[in-house]
């Protein structure tokens, strides 16, 4: 596959986060479903993710700069698998095992240290145990994990093919 075949993929990556983005503001704003600190970090690393492919597109470097925005692809696609990955383990725990609830993330912002903020935005809360939609099956960290999977792969393709 030669260079210029690499920028329609992230072009076709772009997309793909776009869709992601606007699924997200569509579950929050017209389905009403409050997003949890996970969700609100896995918006953010699909929202970096668009800026990387973005940037991949419109800079259309050569061999070595595609390596490296595939490179950024893969570590932004396997942070957003282990927010996923987070979330879906405490969809699962018991019941009793759930850790508390907090209050709303914009009370949150107001009144917590930027560290502890962190924290919470990377660990998650009680509220992040709540299933609140499914498709085929899965939940929404679930197919958050199954495209992040997928960008790391495509990642990966573009940091060790042959150009």
């Amino acid at each position: 596959m030669d260079l210029s075949k690499s920028k329609y993929l992230f072009f076709l990556a772009a997309v793909v986060c776009a869709a992601l983005i606007g699924a997200a503001f569509f579950l929050q704003h017209i389905k009403m479903l409050e997003p949890c600190p996970l969700c609100i970090s896995q918006r953010i690393v699909v929202f970096i993710l668009l800026v990387v492919v973005v940037l991949a597109v419109i800079h259309n470097p050569g061999c070595f700069g595609y390596r490296v925005y595939g490179g950024a692809t893969v570590l932004f696609g396997m942070i957003g698998a282990m927010l996923a990955s987070r979330q879906l383990w405490i969809q699962s725990l018991p019941a009793d095992e759930v850790p508390a609830c907090m209050a709303g993330l914009e009370y949150l912002v107001d009144v917590l240290p930027l560290s502890e903020l962190v924290k919470v935005m990377l660990t998650g809360t009680g509220d992040c145990a709540q299933v609140q939609w499914t498709f085929i099956g899965l939940t929404i960290p679930g197919w958050t994990l199954l495209f992040f999977i997928g960008f790391t792969i495509y990642g990966l393709f573009e940091v060790f093919r042959n150009k």
